[in-house]
Formats: structure tokens, sequence, C-alpha cells
């Protein structure tokens, strides 16, 4: 039967190509995301562990220059953890933020990853952390040094003045060196700026004080004990680890993180599989079909149902190891295109060799072999099933009454559990609704692929009269042929369904939540401009005192982050300045005057006044961060604004109660409005600080609505495989039917239909087939979109549902484009063919 089985393979290559690149792409797929996370975890592991090579103990503390709780490593605890015995030395570090502006002014990196430390050179001048492949290290204040990529990107060489902003403002330092480092922060895509170590403890935290010690063991030093010995010298804030430990820990936090890309992806490569059983069942359909006699010859020589079965399903597992074969070489080489891409995109990889693991060769072959085998099931089964008489006398096998009545009631109970438990799971809302959602999308998708046979005469009919009045003969005759196998017909119309259903309930979902946080912008900002740190961090006081005087504000309010207890309850606080605030932003009072502001009392969100039974005119105990106790008099209600927090206060309450302002943003109101002298204004009066970040009302919907659009851009792209392999059944069930109706088509051509009207009618009957699938995805995702935004609902501030109809018109129009493509193929074929053999053909 294995003969049989490779014999058949070999005859009907050319028909089982679209199966073996359906395999073929699902295997890459597989195969390419886990041999690329394996070499993407390998990198950054043995990154971490060589970071920790020399390390025998590593302490860390939260000191923070802003809390004055906190009180990191003195150098008199430092010089009494050198003097342990078995301490070969001790390195203290100090870090955070640090902005390299380029030569014209922009920001070097992307923001959150810029980051300064220091540089602590040890006897031998050298600072092991670093390799200096120009000049030397920052020794004194006024000098910096860089890492090797910041300095290319702005074209700095040692010597040259460079604009280095912290969260003050901008000062320029000599380039003193240039340097390779393994640090993450540079490999993420930011910078790394060394100063002086005093110079960096000034800006950081505070003289003779560091956030970090690394301790190195002399020869024969055990590193467990070496932390046992000096645990008693650490500050309370403080938490020590041995090198080996912490190198552990930040793998398993690699793996973690590498684990939700891994599991994100093989999800849509599983999407993608699950769409290429549609094709391979069909052409192992097509193909028993189509060997109906042979088969029976088999039976009538002895073959038994189970050998004829058996030889099916070796010809599917033949298949399935020849595509994962290509499938797998291609994997690889879509793992070294993942990589150079994000290196493309600004990420760098460290340096290391392409990980090929036995369970990523295992998984592909696996896949592509058991995938294709279990697609090839039930033509298999129903190919032991054909009797050797009706087999050889030609009668075809056809579904009985009773197969298609138990087939379209399994999928009526299914689509009713479907639509129930969406429903349910859209009224329920939150997680457990979108859980709810989920299983109904399962059941319906399954309940969609059960009926869509039954479904394709009804739907097609509707469009027969339309075909034959544009079309003619060509028109009807591809309108009967899409119907004339309806479960042929809606296997191929169930692949792109199952794509379109996904692609449109995401877009459904993601156009919707990009007009609320339109709206949210629209709605809630009358500010012109927002100033706020490239990396996400705080602002100084300085750059609000600045702006103040900048020509052409009219009004400007800090928002600044406080928080406070009423009673036993944590609430979270804006400090802003009173009168300027309604200006900035849009505040529906409720009850009271925002004027009250002025007078030192507070305005509370309605909501939240609300659920704590307070009215304006109330007076709260309250609990500031300094722990200092006091009363505020509520002084108006307001409708809740998504930029603020639900208590307002005035600033000044704010900084008398805190040592440092914790300034995220600054909000300005222009004389004007936003026009370029104004931008240029603000910007001047930041002293053209490239760490801070000016937007206006069109950046801040942008800045929201773009993570919007990258998040559908990247679901697209992921699900375009599934589309893909989608087109591929299109293309395989036309190519297989002109095969097996050659006879038909040749008696057409011999009674008058041209060549032009014989590709007509396979064009139409590709396109009637494609749209199909697309109308019956474009309304299931439609439904699912509105049912997963309905869970989201009530955490998106007006959230409304979108329905994009000019996205839906365009993936209909789509639809039928990838129909007259996928028919150019099998449309030639079929025109090409000679009428005289084609009519003498079985």
């Amino acid at each position: 039967m294995f003969r049989t089985a490779l014999r058949n393979v070999l005859a009907h290559k050319a028909r089982l190509l679209m199966t073996v690149l359906a395999v073929m792409l699902g295997v890459a797929f597989v195969s390419g995301t886990l041999v690329f996370t394996d070499t993407l975890g390998n990198a950054f592991r043995n990154q971490s562990a060589k970071s920790y090579d020399n390390v025998a103990v590593a302490i860390t503390t939260y000191a923070d220059q802003r809390d004055e709780k906190t009180q990191g490593i003195d150098d008199a605890t430092l010089e009494k953890i050198q003097a342990l015995d078995g301490v070969e030395s001790a390195t203290g570090r100090v870090s955070g933020f640090a902005g390299v502006a380029d030569p014209d002014g922009k920001l070097i990196g992307n923001g959150w990853s810029n980051t300064g430390g220091n540089f602590a050179p040890g006897k031998d001048g050298k600072d092991a952390a670093y390799t200096f492949t120009e000049g030397t290290g920052p020794v004194k204040a006024g000098t910096i040094a860089l890492d090797k990529d910041t300095a290319s990107k702005g074209k700095y060489r040692v010597g040259d003045p460079v604009r280095v902003a912290t969260n003050g403002p901008v000062k320029e330092y000599t380039l003193a060196g240039v340097f390779t480092t393994e640090d993450g922060a540079v490999n993420a895509g930011g910078s790394l700026v060394l100063f002086d170590t005093t110079v960096a403890q000034k800006l950081y935290l505070k003289p003779g004080v560091f956030q970090d010690v690394t301790v190195t063991a002399a020869a024969g030093a055990s590193d467990q004990k070496l932390l046992s010995a000096l645990e008693p010298l650490l500050p309370k804030d403080a938490s020590a680890q041995t090198g080996a430990a912490l190198a552990d820990e930040q793998a398993e936090q690699i793996e973690n993180g590498l684990g939700a890309l891994n599991g994100m992806l093989l999800a849509f490569a599983g999407i993608a599989l699950f769409v290429g059983i549609f094709l391979i069942a069909n052409t192992f359909t097509m193909l028993v079909a189509q060997r109906t006699k042979e088969l029976a010859l088999m039976r009538a020589v002895g073959a038994s149902r189970s050998q004829v079965k058996r030889s099916v399903l070796l010809e599917a597992a033949v298949v399935g190891a020849i595509a994962s074969v290509i499938g797998f070489v291609l994997g690889l080489g879509l793992a070294i295109g993942l990589r150079s891409a994000m290196s493309l995109l600004g990420g760098k990889i460290p340096a290391g060799p392409l990980v090929v693991s036995p369970t990523a060769v295992a998984a592909a072959f696996t896949v592509g072999i058991v995938i294709t085998v279990l697609a090839a099931w039930l033509p298999a089964r129903r190919a032991a099933k054909i009797a050797p008489v009706a087999a050889m006398s030609s009668v075809h096998a056809v579904a009985t009454t009773k197969s298609l009545v138990v087939r379209n009631s399994i999928g009526g109970v299914l689509g009713l559990i479907g639509a129930a438990a969406i429903v349910a799971g859209a009224s329920a809302a939150g997680t457990n609704g979108r859980y709810t959602v989920a299983a109904g999308a399962f059941f319906a998708l399954i309940a969609v692929i059960v009926l869509i046979p039954l479904l394709s005469r009804p739907v097609i009919a509707l469009v027969r009269p339309l075909l034959m009045k544009l079309f003619g003969v060509s028109g009807k005759l591809a309108a009967q042929n899409a119907v004339r196998n309806p479960r042929r017909t809606g296997a191929t119309a169930s692949a792109l369904a199952i794509g379109l259903t996904l692609v449109t309930g995401i877009s459904v979902l993601g156009v919707t939540l990009g007009q609320a946080v339109d709206r949210m912008t629209t709605d809630n900002i009358k500010a012109d401009y927002m100033v706020s740190m490239a990396s996400g961090g705080m602002l100084d006081q300085s750059a609000l005192s600045a702006l103040e005087k900048a020509d052409g504000v009219s009004a400007i309010s800090p928002q600044q982050s406080f928080s406070l207890w009423v009673g036993e309850d944590y609430h979270s606080a804006s400090g802003v300045t009173p009168g300027d605030v309604e200006k900035v932003f849009s505040l529906e009072t409720v009850s009271g005057s925002l004027g009250s502001l002025n007078d030192g009392e507070v305005a509370v969100g309605s909501k939240t006044a609300k659920s704590n039974g307070w009215k304006t005119g109330d007076t709260l105990p309250v609990k500031f961060e300094d722990e200092k106790k006091g009363k505020l008099k509520i002084g108006a209600l307001y409708e809740e604004n998504d930029f603020l927090s639900p208590f307002l206060l005035p600033k000044d309450i704010v900084n008398a109660h805190t040592p440092q302002a914790d300034i995220r943003e600054i909000w300005l109101k222009m004389d004007g409005g936003a026009t370029a002298a104004n931008e240029k204004s603000v910007v001047d009066a930041l002293g053209d600080n490239p760490a801070m970040s000016i937007k206006d009302r069109a950046d801040i919907r942008d800045m929201f609505g773009g993570m919007v659009n990258i998040a559908l851009n990247i679901m697209y792209g992921l699900l375009a495989m599934a589309l893909i392999i989608a087109v591929l059944g299109v293309i395989n069930t036309l190519a297989m039917s002109v095969f097996e109706r050659q006879q038909e088509i040749g008696m057409l051509r011999a009674i008058g239909l041209d060549k032009r009207r014989v590709k007509r009618m396979i064009r139409l009957e590709a396109v009637v087939i494609s749209v199909f699938g697309a109308v019956i995805g474009v309304v299931l995702g439609t439904f699912l979109g509105w049912a997963i935004g309905q869970t989201l609902a009530a955490e998106i501030p007006d959230y409304a549902l979108v329905i994009p109809w000019d996205r839906l018109a365009l993936f209909l129009v789509l639809a039928g484009l990838v129909g007259v493509l996928a028919s150019l193929w099998p449309a030639r074929s079929a025109a090409k063919l000679n009428m005289l053999t084609a009519i003498k053909t079985e």
C-alpha cells in the first residue's frame, strides 16, 4: 500500500501542489516562530549571563531623588563592603534619564530607554562594564562618554560639544570617549551617557550616595558567603542577590517575555493551519472522486476497506512530510528575516548563532504531517465506503438525505449555541464576557463551516439573475457550477470566511476604539499643546516656571500627580492651576464653581462623589503624602475628565505636602491657537530641550490612535498568511474542478462556447465563490466586533459602535479581485483544452 500511495502522489503531483504550498506555509510559520524566539532568547540569556560573569553579589536599592525616605548606599557603607574578606572590588552605580540631542536638536533614541550613569574606574583607571573604542571615560565635571551607536547617529567625535538633557534644563558637555556595552537600554534602541561619578550623583540622587553596588569576589571566595557577610551592612530598602541568581532571574524574565510573543505568533500560525485544513480536505475529496474506478478496482482485486483508507492516509502523510521539509527550510529563512527586520526597525539584538532546537524540528514535522493526515481522514473514510460494483459502474456516491439532515441539524444547533453565547457575553461585559464571546465565536465558526454548503445555494441564487443579465451564458454556467457541489464550494468559501471573520472583527473593533480615542481627545482637551518628558518621567519645576513666562501663553496648568487619603480610602489627585485648568481642559461643572480652587478648596469628580456620598460644601478629613493631616472643603463637583484624576487640588496645596513636584504634563492654551510661531515660542522657552516632547491636539490624538493603528496593522500582517492559504484554496478548487470537468468543457466548446467565454465562466465562478465566503466572513466578523466592543464599553469613555462601511466594501472588492487572480491559471488551462481530446476524457 505504501508503494501505491507513493505512486499516486507522483501521478498527481500537479494537483497536490496547492496542498503542499498550504502545509508548507503553515509549517514555515510555526518553525520560523520557534526558531526565532529560541534564537532571541538564547542571545538575550547569553548577554545577561555575560553581564554578570564577574559579579559575585549585586546590591539593589530603590533610592530616588524625589523620595527622601529611601536611603541608597552611602560611601561609608561602600567602604565597609570593600573591606570584607573575599571582596576584590565593590563598584557603586547611579543612573537615571539622559537624552542626547543630534546636531539638529532632535532626541537620539526612543526616549523611554535613554539612560545616564556613572563611570566608575578601578585602580587601573578602567571600568569593567565598558570597553572604550575612542578616548577615555569622563573623570571630571563637564565631560561625558557616549555609547558607540549614539555617537555614530549624532556624528560625534571625541572633543565635540554634546547637548544632554536630564530631568532639568539641557546642558552642554565635552565628549571624552566612546564605548561599547552590552547594556539592555542600548540594545532596546536607547542611548547611554556616562558622567563622572560625582556629577551623576548630583543629577540622579545626592552626593556620596549610590543606588546599586556590584561586588566581585577574590579568587577562591564563595559568592554565597559574601552575600551572608554583607547583608547586615545594608539599609532596609536594599536587596542583595548573587550574580548567578540574578542572571537566572533575568533569564526567566526573558523566557516569560518571549513566551508571550511565541504564544501570539503560534496562535496566528494555528489560524493559518486551520484554514489550510479546508484546502487539504477539498483536495483529497476531489482526488478520491476522480479516482473512483481506480479505488473500486483495488477493492475488486482484494483490497480491504482499511487498506484503501490507509492508502489515502499514506498519500497524505507523504505530502505532509514533503511539505514539512520545505516549510522547515523556509521557516529558517523566516527566522533570519525577522531578526534582520528587528534590527532595521531599531531593535538591537545581541549577536548569537541561529538556534535550531529539537523541539522546533519535531513541532514542524509533527504539525505538517498530523494536520495533513487529519484533513485527509474524512476523504479517506469516504473512499473506503465506496462499493466496488457501484464505483465500477461510475455511480458516484452522493450524500444521502439523512446525512444532509443530520449535518444541517448539527450546524443549526451549534449556530444557536454560538449566537446565544456571543449575545450573553456582550451583555455580561468585562473579562468574563470576553471569554464567553470567545467561546461563542468558536461555536459560531464551526456552525458556519457545517452550514455553509446549505447557505451556498440560496445566497448564490440571489446573484444568478445579475450574472445572467451581465454576462449571458458564461454567467449562468458560472452560477450553476458554483452550486453544483455545495460541499466543495462551502469548503473553499469557508477558508476565506474564517480569515475575513477575523479581519472584519478586528477592523470593526479597531475603528471603533480609534474613534473613541479621537472623541476622548476632542471632548476633553481645550489646550493647544501638551508638554511632557520623552522618557515618560516627571518634568522639573523649572519647565513650568519657564513656560509661565513664554510669549503667547494665555493659560497654563500642570497635571501634577498626587495622592491623599480620605479616612481609610486612597484617592489619586491632580495638582492644577486655579483659574487656568478649565481653560485647558473641558470641565463640565455639576454643582458649585471651579473658581473655588482659588480659595483653597477642591473639586471632585461626580462619580467619585456619588460613590462616597459627598456633595458640594462637604469638608473632608484628609491625610497627605507627607503624613500630615488636614481638612479640605469640596467647592465643586464636575464630570470626570479622562486626562485628570478625580480630585483636583490647587498646585500650591500639593507643593506644600511634597518635597518635589511630580509634574507629568504641562498643558498650554496659546493666543492664536497652535501655530508655528507659538510652537517655536514653547520650544525656545524650554531651551530647545531634546528630552521634552511638545504635542498639539492632532499629535495627542495620533499618539493614542497610533497605538490602535499599529496593533491593527500587526494583526492584518499576521492574518495575511491565513488569507494567502485561502486564496490557494480557491486556485486549487478551480484547477481540480477544470480537470474533472474536461469532458463537459469540451462539449461546451464543441457547441459554440469560445475560449473567451470559457475563461469568463471560470473567472466568474471564482469571483462568486470568493465573494460568497467574504460576505459570510464580513457579516460574522461585524457581529463579533460588536460583541467584543460591548464587553469593553464600560471601560472606554464615550464608546459607540462604528461600522467601517468603506473597509467592509473594500474587503468585498478585494475578495472579488482575489477570485479573478485565483482563476487566471485554471481559466487559461480550461481555454487551452483540445475539445476532441476533452470529449473523449472519462
